[in-house]
C-alpha cells in the first residue's frame, strides 16, 4: 500500500497537471473505500453526483494511449434549480489557501490495465447562504425589481461553488 501510495505522488510530480492537484492530498471531508470497482474501456460510469450543483461527474476509459480517459461534468436533470454553481478547475485553481474545501477523491482503476487508474479530486468552497428574512406575512419573498437592482449594484449574494480536476496516474499498458 506504501508503494503505491509513494507511485502516485511521483505520478503526479510528473503529470504537472492543473493548480488544483497537489502531490500530497489533504483529507477529503468525504471518506470513501480507496478504490472505485475497476471500469472497461467504453463504459460511461458515474463517478459521483452533487445535488446542490445539479451535475454529474462522469468518466470512461477510452483504450486511447493518448487520451486513456474522458472526464465530464453532466447536467442530472433540465429541472434540477441549482443552490451552487459547478466551475472549471483550470480556471478556479482551488486551493485550502483561497478557502476552497478538499471534499473528495476518487480513484477508479481501468479493468484492462488494472496499474492506471483515472484519480477526481473535488473541492467544495462554502459559501455564508442565509434564506431571505420573513415579510410581514411570513413568507420569504424575493421581488424582482430588489434582485435586479443588486445585480446591478454587483451585490448578489455569494454561491457555494464546486470544482473537479481530473489526472490519469499510472504506467500506462502496452496495446
Amino acid at each position: 500500500m506504501r508503494r503505491l501510495s509513494l507511485f502516485s505522488a511521483a505520478a503526479l510530480a510528473v503529470l504537472a497537471a492543473p493548480a488544483a492537484v497537489v502531490a500530497a492530498d489533504p483529507t477529503p471531508e468525504i471518506q470513501r473505500a480507496a478504490t472505485a470497482p475497476p471500469q472497461p474501456a467504453g463504459s460511461v460510469h458515474t463517478l459521483r453526483q452533487i445535488p446542490e450543483a445539479c451535475a454529474r461527474l462522469e468518466g470512461m476509459f477510452t483504450g486511447d494511449a493518448a487520451q486513456p480517459y474522458k472526464f465530464a461534468v453532466v447536467r442530472s436533470s433540465p429541472n434540477c434549480q441549482p443552490r451552487a454553481r459547478f466551475v472549471d478547475a483550470a480556471k478556479a485553481q482551488p486551493s485550502q489557501a483561497a478557502g476552497w474545501k478538499f471534499n473528495d477523491l476518487i480513484r477508479v482503476p481501468s479493468a484492462a490495465c488494472p496499474q492506471q487508474q483515472a484519480v477526481v479530486r473535488v473541492w467544495r468552497k462554502p459559501a455564508a447562504v442565509a434564506p431571505p428574512q420573513l415579510d410581514a406575512q411570513g413568507r420569504a419573498r424575493l421581488y424582482l425589481q430588489d434582485e435586479k437592482a443588486r445585480a446591478e449594484a454587483a451585490k448578489l449574494a455569494e454561491v457555494p461553488m464546486f470544482a473537479a480536476a481530473m489526472a490519469v496516474e499510472g504506467k500506462a499498458c502496452g496495446g
